[in-house]
């Protein structure tokens, strides 16, 4: 597996364990419509929650979250989409963002941007 790959599987991780000491229960990982993937979804109380997570182990190319520009936002807002026609019994969702900063194999930070975009 390539390093960028073993990277983001480490992030997901972080940001999963993260977000259930938040009391969010994580409903899926990966999920996928056509080509597009959401990294987590998630419930915290009646609120339907998609997140997207970025890992970085250094700051060449800028902060993690940086990287969710609007083509990945619009990737993410048609596989919630799908999901929804899928889930009907959700009312409420938001988009949030989880940051993470790996470096030397260390977490060095973590970011949650709850309700990112919409």
């Amino acid at each position: 597996m390539a390093k960028h790959n073993e990277t983001g599987i480490k992030g997901e991780q972080i940001a999963e364990k993260f977000l259930a000491n938040k009391d969010y229960t994580i409903l899926h990982r990966n999920w996928c419509f056509e080509k597009k993937e959401v990294d987590l979804i998630a419930q915290k109380g009646d609120m339907l929650v998609f997140v997207e997570v970025k890992t970085r182990n250094r700051l060449d190319f800028g902060f993690p979250e940086e990287a969710v520009d609007a083509r990945k936002q619009n990737h993410l807002k048609v596989a919630a989409e799908a999901f929804m026609d899928a889930n009907k019994e959700y009312q409420k969702i938001q988009f949030d963002i989880v940051s993470v900063l790996i470096v030397k194999g260390q977490l060095k930070e973590i970011l949650h941007v709850e309700d990112a975009f919409y």
